[in-house]
């Protein structure tokens, strides 16, 4: 990825790394469960416990019937977070090599996910049914060389992850009239967001199967079956399920999204 010797000298290069490694089941190296879930080597419980959930793959996606207890979700959490730190083990040695080589300073970094992971609030599991905060407030850093996006700065406005595409074909000098404006680099008074960001999401059609098989009555209590649709705006974030379901939350003063 980083010597790519088949290309010209000065050619740009646009490399998509997808690391996977906090999807579900969670099997992160030892020195990691030590650190963020250590009762895993030493409870017998919580062994069977993991093990069960690493086995169920409905589980990840159908609603919860009932709440995790605090064993169970201090479990996940712990997990989760190992899992985290393994990937960022491995972001790290990709950087050194880069560093090293020479090329990290002629290389516009952008680290994004596509999502979060659902462990129990809001009675869910994993990332199918829902557009609250818990999935859709993902990390984006982004490492620019050319200086466009200043060191260190902080954005605070609502940035929508489809502009990490924008950033791209504007630093290859390949972005049309119409999409250089949607670059992060835009972000301010001439943003033509301004701060507005809007998301959707459906059910995908065999996971709802197997809900509908398996768990109506959770297709039925969590509308699964119907699509959402989000807008976030200012400091609050409205969320639409179906065609009558509204839910507005003050996301920077609840991120939680306790208070409806």
């Amino acid at each position: 990825l980083i010597n790519r010797k088949e290309t010209l000298p000065k050619q740009p290069i646009f490399s998509f790394i997808n690391l996977m490694g906090t999807h579900m089941p969670f099997h992160p190296p030892r020195q990691y469960i030590e650190r963020f879930a250590p009762e895993v080597l030493r409870d017998k419980t919580a062994q069977r416990y993991l093990q069960r959930f690493n086995g169920d793959v409905f589980g990840w996606l159908a609603p919860l019937s009932s709440s995790l207890n605090d064993e169970h979700k201090a479990l996940l959490d712990g997990m989760y977070n190992a899992e985290v730190a393994a990937q960022d083990e491995q972001l790290g040695i990709f950087f050194d090599k880069l560093r090293s080589s020479g090329a990290l300073d002629r290389t516009l970094v952008m680290v994004v996910a596509d999502h979060g992971e659902h462990l129990g609030e809001k009675h869910l599991l994993g990332h199918t049914v829902s557009l609250y905060n818990v999935l859709t407030h993902v990390p984006l850093i982004v490492r620019d060389p050319s200086g466009a996006l200043p060191t260190g700065q902080v954005v605070e406005q609502n940035v929508s992850t489809r502009r990490v595409c924008q950033t791209a074909l504007t630093a290859a000098g390949l972005a049309t009239d119409s999409e250089v404006p949607y670059a992060l680099h835009r972000l301010g008074a001439n943003d033509p967001d301004q701060g507005t960001v809007f998301a959707e999401a459906q059910t995908p059609q065999n996971v709802l199967n197997l809900m509908v098989k398996h768990k109506p009555e959770l297709v039925r209590a969590h509308r699964t079956d119907q699509k959402r649709c989000a807008v976030w705006r200012g400091q609050h974030k409205l969320i639409q399920t179906g065609p009558d379901q509204i839910e507005l939350f003050n996301f920077i003063a609840d991120p939680q999204e306790a208070l409806n």
